[in-house]
């Protein structure tokens, strides 16, 4: 027992030795700290904090004569690569998460037989929190999910002078006929909300007002559905869905999140528009096509008034 604990808590690359079932080769990564916003609690938000890395990487061992070529080894730099790529793309709440990415995204490598991933958080306390996993190349794969392409959807701005519009109904109707995936977006309620100095605070008490609108829209049409999260919209568009966004968790999660801030509404769409790879921007109720929508055009995408 005592044996199986110091186990648990050795370094991947004692862990990946001991349960090795063929000779292979390793590459690792130690003590690879970098400081980066990570956390599912609030307070863990607007913070940057320490995080480690160790990663090992089994790899098939060379055949042939030894050429010293680095074209046939899997760089050291491609292990750091994956972890910058991966920090880079959103802002994420799990370590778990963080470790599954990176490890999937290192094992895309021809040479990645096998890989260990151990991340801990080291300013969360007098001690490290952390999560290890170990992932081989075609686990996936093996596990039955297929990769499922992500339809293009729809995305429609609805102004407040819409929600009381009798051509409502109809609009969301004539919207939902088209093939592509619709999902809605609302801004704030015309009421102001609530002022603080704080702007961390603000921005998320400009977000929840425009959630708050979007919930009086979905009870005028039970159709539409309050969704915050990309897992939960990119399950609707596939299942034939009618979304409305609640944007607190999308952009307070954004590592290049926008720069609008939650008063302009329509810009905020945009935004959210070019991160879903929107087919066709629709503004219905809305006073002006932003300027915010023009990258929308350049990347072939939309922009129309229809009221």
């Amino acid at each position: 027992m005592t044996e199986d604990i110091s186990m648990a808590f050795a370094h991947p690359s004692e862990r990946a030795e001991a349960s090795a079932t063929q000779p292979v080769d390793r590459i690792s990564l130690r003590d690879y700290v970098v400081e980066v916003e990570i956390g599912a609690f609030q307070q863990e938000r607007g913070h940057l904090q320490r995080v480690r890395f160790n990663v090992v990487v089994e790899v098939a061992p060379q055949s042939g004569e030894i050429d010293d070529d680095v074209d046939r080894i899997l760089s050291y730099d491609r292990v750091t690569e994956a972890i910058a790529l991966e920090l880079g793309e959103e802002r994420i709440n799990l370590l778990e998460t963080l470790a599954a990415r990176v490890a999937e995204r290192i094992l895309r490598e021809p040479q990645a037989l096998r890989v260990f991933v151990r991340i801990e958080k080291l300013d969360r306390g007098p001690f490290a929190l952390g999560v290890e996993i170990v992932r081989a190349k075609g686990e996936v794969a093996r596990a039955g999910q297929d990769v499922i392409n992500i339809p293009h959807p729809r995305v429609v701005y609805f102004g407040n002078e819409a929600f009381d519009s009798p051509r409502l109904k109809g609009w969301i109707d004539e919207l939902a006929a088209d093939a592509a995936p619709l999902i809605i977006c609302v801004g704030a309620p015309d009421s102001l909300a609530p002022r603080v100095p704080v702007a961390l605070a603000q921005r998320r008490i400009d977000l929840l007002a425009i959630e708050t609108n979007a919930w009086v829209l979905a009870s005028r049409d039970k159709r539409c559905m309050v969704v915050e999260t990309r897992t939960e919209l990119d399950w609707a568009m596939k299942n034939g869905q009618i979304c409305l966004w609640a944007p607190s968790k999308i952009v307070l999660d954004a590592v290049d999140g926008p720069s609008a801030s939650a008063g302009d509404a329509i810009a905020l769409v945009a935004w959210f528009a070019a991160q879903m790879q929107a087919c066709e921007l629709v503004l219905v109720g809305a006073d002006h096509v932003p300027e915010c929508a023009v990258p929308l055009r350049e990347a072939g995408l939309e922009a129309e008034r229809l009221l």
